[in-house]
């Protein structure tokens, strides 16, 4: 299991093993493996580049599941702003890969669900951790 470092917003760090590219493989095949559906994912390092301008390699991946995440945005329709689940990897100025996402019980929280509803979230963080490693 990844070492993951948590801050007091509610978002999680763990170190990957794998460049950022092949992070985000990892994680889409993991996530179509369980049926998990990929909404999109964007590189901002190679927009910025398209840009004209330079930054390290960074991606998202947008992804979920409307049977558990419809769920939540009934009970708080503001839950939309968390949902679709979201994985950011960026390598940083030492090399060093990372993958963050937002912590279950910190959706949860931010929308006043009731706790029990952080399981419908919780499901994809072992598959995100695995990715990593």
């Amino acid at each position: 299991m990844s070492i993951a470092a948590e801050s007091g917003q509610g978002l999680v760090r763990l170190p990957s093993h794998h460049s950022v590219t092949e992070t985000m493989e990892r994680l889409t095949g993991l996530l179509k493996e369980k049926g998990v559906k990929i909404f999109t994912r964007i590189d901002f390092s190679g927009d910025a580049g398209r840009a004209g301008l330079s930054m390290r390699p960074e991606q998202l991946l947008i992804f979920g599941n409307p049977k558990a995440g419809t769920h939540l945005m009934v009970a708080a329709p503001t839950a939309g702003l968390d949902l679709p689940l979201r994985a950011l990897v960026w390598e940083d100025s030492d090399g060093k890969v990372w993958v963050a996402y937002n912590k279950p019980e910190y959706i949860v929280q931010r929308h006043q669900l009731p706790a029990a509803m952080g399981a419908n979230l919780a499901a994809v963080i072992p598959l995100i951790e695995r990715a990593a490693q």
